[in-house]
């Protein structure tokens, strides 16, 4: 997805160099950069923070691909591409941040069941 934010946003005016096209690249960055980050993370919490955090940076990438489309910056290919992106980047997210909470709940019965014996 960064390297098609990238492609896209080269095409973009000028004048947006440090307005839609920067704040888009670094929401981009932001999703891999955080996913990155929950991997060196060894606690749960910690984990799901920075997975959260990534959700967060996608949905800001998605906002901005919008207005670059309701600014005309963007064709309907590119768009649809990112879209695709974007939609199947969120579902792994999510996929994560319910296994993570799933493993965390199993975890803490079987302490919890370890503890009563």
């Amino acid at each position: 997805m960064v390297l098609n934010v990238y492609k896209l946003t080269a095409s973009f005016p000028k004048e947006e160099v440090y307005g839609l096209t920067s704040q888009m690249r670094g929401a981009a960055l932001s999703v891999s950069g955080n996913i990155a980050e929950a991997f060196g993370r060894f606690h749960y919490l910690d984990k799901n923070k920075f997975y959260l955090n990534a959700r967060g940076s996608l949905e800001e990438t998605k906002n901005y691909l919008i207005i670059s489309g309701d600014l005309g910056y963007t064709k309907a290919e590119a768009f649809q591409t990112l879209t695709d992106n974007i939609h199947g980047i969120n579902e792994e997210l999510n996929t994560l941040i319910k296994t993570l909470r799933i493993r965390n709940q199993q975890k803490s019965s079987e302490s919890k069941s370890d503890s009563e014996q």
